[in-house]
């Protein structure tokens, strides 16, 4: 029975040790709203996200529990057309920022899991390459208080 009992201690140190716990984020979501739209017209996020660590570190993946999908894109500009392509990751240097705003890169939201509206905070996960993740409120805005 103690030899059970240490066994048991060893493998929650091990596993504290390895790091089994989420990775402390150096980066902070700042000014984080999405541009809500009527319908299953998908919506838009923005947020500008600033990172204090002394490494770049890169938005690997979003999530949410509001939506069914979250996806990274970018607005690219091809002469007298722009088109919208989606990107793997955006690095956010260290001592930097990096702005998910119109007109760049921005969150493409579809398939909200329940009602979204104008005055309501969604909360969209954003995970980084160093293993961190971020668990960020957005306010909703409807397309006349985004302006």
């Amino acid at each position: 029975m103690k030899l059970q009992s240490l066994a048991a201690s060893l493998l929650c140190s091990l596993a504290l040790a390895t790091g089994a716990h989420a990775a402390e984020t150096t980066v902070s979501a700042h000014d984080a709203w999405v541009r809500w739209l009527p319908g299953d017209l998908p919506a838009a996020g923005y947020v500008t996200l600033k990172n204090e660590g002394s490494q770049p570190v890169d938005l690997v993946r979003v999530t949410s529990d509001d939506y069914g999908s979250v996806m990274l894109h970018q607005t690219v500009s091809n002469g007298s057309t722009q088109k919208m392509m989606m990107a793997d990751r955006l690095t956010v240097p260290a001592h930097g920022s990096a702005s998910i705003a119109p007109g760049g890169y921005h969150l493409m939201l579809q398939a909200p899991k329940h009602q979204v509206a104008p005055g309501a905070t969604v909360h969209l996960k954003l995970h980084f390459s160093d293993g961190a993740v971020l668990d960020a409120p957005f306010a909703v805005k409807s397309p006349a208080q985004a302006q």
